[in-house]
């Protein structure tokens, strides 16, 4: 069979009479119409600078478009009134013209723009789109751009391309046919590129905090923001991801070749990326070109929630400017200036959260203007815009560790969050979430003894899989596992209580347990063991020492669910605490063990070279000493 060759070398003779000049084309556009713009790396670079010169013939023209990104200023020197920009999401290059009252701004949540010009609630008089050469059949691909593009140029009275050969033929439901184009001129320049922002050491962390919480076999939604762009740098270690993405950056390249991106355990569009958009360089440009890999379509499909939550795993990641110890996100305005926009974040943040086993993920640093200000507040700034309600967040990610919110009260986010805020203002939020009945008056926080904040060290971060293939995580305590550690005195028995602490307990009230979580990490440490994940986890065990500089020495207690025992759980806290032990200088462990404790008793002897002087006559208790060096235990 002879390969059908899909280019019509012959097009432009064959479509000659729709092919008209730029000052033709913007000349087809009168005072007081509404006149679209392409988004993005697509917009017309001939058409728009065409448009910019006659812009004195158009009066009261309203041009409308998702995204603008093009270095050429439509307002400069120019009167206001002239024609008036209507962004749909706000890009650096009309932030400042929105914010003077240059132009204007819809909010609107992405998913539903096509649907607002198809319906005709708002019409457009004149569409200007860029687009490939038709192919032998008649039709044109959208190219890096689909978005809103293709249905407004569908709803559009008169629709102008501008066709670039340059533009790369992108697949899925891209394509326009000749005969829907009224005119075109032809421009064959490179696209417009889009550079997001280098990496610095509070993006990587926040990226390592994400990958942390992503599994395998998910499929990934990048948000608006440089961020979630920079945390699919931290995911080469993950397997058969899927991407469902409003747009596409050069970022993915990489995760496909190295067979990280690979779609093939995605139920919803299986074996594809599908996405709306791409923003980036020539480099993604080339890679999208006539790939059967990754397919376009309209917003109203990629950014509906219904189809989003198709996705099995969905991770969804998006950048907040701000959040406040309630949970309620502006990720769109400083104050009363407007940043950006709505765009896809309540789709995506929606849709991740009705798929089975998804992930809305708000991802923010915890400090802005140059350190001087906390990202996590008791409130939000006055004129900030809440895109998100305190019910639809559930995890929250800062370069300081991971939140999560959904289902928790008040008083369980509030420290969820100032956990994860910046040290240097984790006690004025404390101070606030008091003042404002958020949380216990008498919450306390990790601190040193000169009252500094003391820092979770991230480090001792392990785990291991039981017998059984159980994965148990291992890691310091912190503040927020109050309730996990209450929970594991609760489920013990009266025996447990009685060998544990010598005495039958009958309460663990906050008073008395919030002092073994804030702990200061030197003098006292303590470590527990892990099931589940971060939205529905219980702690199984727990360690600690507590220091005695008189001997160097550290006396030690552990504790294990009864459910947990025999299964390794005991020893690997004993061992992974001595290895930290042994880092801060620590000659050994003593302790007091009840004589009927004798599963206790196996587990020490096994920590190194140890002592055990047996009850005198009439007690229950026996005192052991565990030195890690042989020199120490001869002392």
């Amino acid at each position: 069979m002879e390969r059908i060759d899909l280019l019509d070398k012959d097009w432009r003779e064959k479509w000659k009479n729709k092919e008209i000049t730029p000052k033709e084309a913007i000349g087809k556009i009168i005072p007081g119409n509404r006149v679209f713009i392409d988004t993005g790396c697509s917009e017309p670079q001939a058409l728009t600078d065409e448009l910019i010169k006659q812009s004195e013939k158009l009066i009261d023209t309203e041009l409308i478009h998702f995204l603008t990104i093009y270095p050429q200023k439509y307002f400069k020197d120019k009167a206001e009134d002239l024609f008036r920009h209507n962004a749909f999401f706000i890009g650096k290059a009309l932030r400042e013209e929105i914010n003077k009252g240059q132009a204007d701004y819809t909010p609107i949540i992405a998913s539903e723009i096509p649907s607002l010009f198809l319906s005709g609630r708002k019409y457009c008089d004149v569409a200007l789109i860029q687009v490939t050469p038709p192919d032998r059949y008649g039709f044109c691909s959208f190219g890096v751009n689909v978005d809103v593009a293709k249905p407004i140029a569908q709803s559009a009275y008169i629709t102008i391309a501008e066709i670039n050969p340059q533009m790369p033929r992108t697949l899925g439901n891209s394509f326009i046919h000749m005969k829907e184009i009224d005119h075109f001129v032809y421009n064959d320049t490179p696209l417009i590129e889009f550079q997001f922002k280098e990496k610095n050491e509070i993006i990587e962390r926040i990226g390592k905090n994400v990958a942390g919480i992503i599994q395998n076999k998910s499929t990934i939604h990048i948000g608006n923001g440089y961020i979630p762009n920079a945390c699919l740098n931290y995911l080469f270690e993950k397997r058969d991801l899927g991407m469902h993405s409003h747009f596409i950056t050069d970022n993915i390249i990489h995760l496909i070749e190295n067979t990280v991106l690979t779609c093939r355990k995605k139920n919803f569009h299986p074996e594809k990326i599908i996405t709306s958009y791409a923003l980036g360089t020539k480099k993604l440009f080339d890679f999208i070109n006539n790939n059967p890999y990754i397919e376009f379509y309209p917003t109203d499909y990629i950014c509906n929630p219904r189809y989003i939550a198709m996705n099995k795993n969905m991770v969804s990641i998006n950048q907040a400017l701000q959040i406040d110890l309630t949970g309620q996100v502006n990720t769109s305005t400083k104050g009363y200036k407007f940043h950006t926009g709505i765009g896809d974040t309540v789709d995506f943040m929606r849709g991740a959260a009705l798929s089975k086993g998804g992930k809305p993920i708000i991802v923010l640093p915890s400090t802005r203007k140059e350190g001087t200000e906390s990202t996590i507040v008791p409130h939000l700034d006055e004129g900030a815009g809440i895109i998100l309600s305190r019910a639809d967040i559930h995890y929250v990610v800062t370069e300081w560790g991971v939140a999560y919110l959904h289902g928790r009260t008040i008083r369980e986010r509030a420290l969820e969050l100032i956990s994860i805020a910046h040290p240097d203002f984790r006690q004025s939020l404390l101070d606030q979430a008091k003042i404002l009945n958020y949380i216990y008056s008498d919450q306390l926080l990790p601190c040193d003894e000169e009252g500094n904040i003391c820092i979770y060290p991230k480090h001792y971060e392990t785990y291991f899989v039981t017998r059984a293939e159980e994965k148990v995580i291992v890691r310091p305590v912190r503040t927020t596992d109050e309730p996990l550690l209450k929970k594991l005195y609760y489920s013990l028995d009266e025996r447990d209580r009685y060998l544990r602490f010598f005495e039958v307990k009958k309460e663990f009230t906050h008073s008395k347990t919030q002092h073994e979580v804030n702990i200061d990490y030197e003098n006292i440490f303590s470590i527990g063991a892990f099931v589940g994940d971060i939205t529905n986890q219980e702690m199984v065990g727990n360690a600690s020492y507590y220091y005695n500089p008189r001997n160097n020495m550290a006396e030690y207690s552990f504790l294990v669910r009864e459910d947990y025992r025999g299964k390794g759980v005991g020893s690997f806290l004993y061992h992974h605490l001595i290895i930290i032990a042994k880092e801060r200088g620590i000659k050994g462990f003593y302790g007091t063990i009840h004589i009927q404790n004798k599963q206790t008793v196996q587990i020490i002897r096994k920590g190194g070279y140890t002592k055990i002087t047996p009850p005198e006559a009439g007690e229950k208790e026996l005192f052991y000493e565990v030195f890690f060096d042989k020199d120490n235990s001869n002392e």
